[in-house]
């Protein structure tokens, strides 16, 4: 809805990896260390170029979502204004989009700073 600012600076969250993924009914939230994110558009786990795993709001995620618990975030990219990608050691990424024009896809909190981007 809001697209995601030039400003959003994830650096926090490389050498982080995240042990717990929370279910809600229209979210899904993990934290990398310090940056917290609350998802709810759809979210791709891509592999070699190939969707492996998808979560879509109102659904359990598939069990590929296990493979991003425990394993160390190695860059992230910000490659337009309705993406970011997080890339893992393992060789997989996490996709987050800004899918909707009116809706609100994300909130992203990053301890210390003083309120949440909204997405």
């Amino acid at each position: 809805m809001y697209r995601i600012p030039k400003e959003l600076d994830l650096s926090k969250i490389v050498g982080q990896f995240t042990t717990q993924i929370r279910v809600g009914q229209f979210d899904l939230q993990f934290s990398f260390g310090e940056v917290h994110f609350a998802i709810q558009s759809c979210i791709n786990l891509v592999r070699n170029g190939e969707i492996i795993g998808k979560w879509q709001e109102g659904k359990w995620p598939p069990p590929q979502f296990f493979e991003i618990m425990n394993v160390d975030v190695t860059r992230y990219e910000i490659p337009n204004d309705r993406t970011i990608v997080v890339h893992l050691e393992n060789g997989m990424e996490i996709q987050l989009s800004d899918d909707s024009d009116q809706f609100e896809c994300m909130q992203i909190s990053i301890k210390g700073e003083p309120n949440e981007w909204i997405i």
